[in-house]
């Protein structure tokens, strides 16, 4: 462009100059993204990511993204046989060690009996009981629950012995939790119905009895 006079002085573009919303993306670079530094790690629970909510555009913590797979998953075990009717089981406990083990997160507490969720969400707890009988009789273990720290109820039930006797029987009970508050929601294991000569069974190298956690998702 010619002008007459004194060719102005150029003015460098700033935001105010621009409309908001003018920018459209169509006039995006298709590699806008990729081009970009490279996040090499799982992200950190405060970075943010842009997400279209109902079309309109917003950021979002990582943390709130779900779909991140189970994030808290233990098994611990009893060390010493148990041999009368026991509620809670609180002694002997430990978490499952040796070959090929690991857990999953912060892991579960356990104190005078009473396990504590690292975090909330629901979690899938489960009772594995081996028994032995040495009368024909029956016995329970079983899986208890409180939502406020103090009322616990009976939500999983497993027997063992079915009659049998001079025997050992493998058994599990299961449950979902719902977990919304760690402070008020918790387990505990016990054992019923146990007759003179009835063991549930024990061992520090293998699983023989056995509770389960996983987390499986958001409450």
């Amino acid at each position: 462009m010619s002008y007459i006079g004194k060719t102005p002085t150029a003015v460098p573009l700033t935001s105010s100059d621009i409309t908001d919303g003018i920018v459209s993306n169509s006039k995006l670079a298709q590699d806008i993204i990729s081009a970009e530094t490279e996040l090499a790690t799982a992200p950190a629970d405060t970075d943010e990511l842009l997400i279209s909510d109902a079309g309109v555009l917003k950021r979002i913590d990582a943390s709130l993204i779900g779909g991140g797979g189970i994030t808290q998953a233990d098994q611990w075990r009893i060390t010493a046989d148990v041999t009368s009717d026991t509620n809670p089981i609180s002694s002997n406990l430990e978490r499952v060690d040796g070959t090929a083990f690991n857990y999953i997160g912060t892991g579960m507490s356990v104190s005078s009996g009473t396990w504590t969720f690292p975090s909330t969400g629901i979690y899938h707890v489960a009772f594995t009981v081996r028994g032995y009988m040495s009368t024909s009789d029956t016995a329970s273990g079983f899986i208890e629950a409180t939502t406020d720290n103090s009322s616990y109820n009976k939500v999983a039930e497993a027997t063992w012995g079915e009659g049998g006797s001079s025997r050992s029987n493998t058994a599990t009970c299961e449950t979902f939790v719902d977990v919304t508050d760690t402070a008020n929601v918790k387990v505990r294991f016990g054992t019923g119905s146990m007759a003179s000569g009835t063991v549930l069974e024990s061992d520090t190298n293998y699983n023989r009895t056995c509770f389960t956690f996983i987390r499986l998702g958001d409450t």
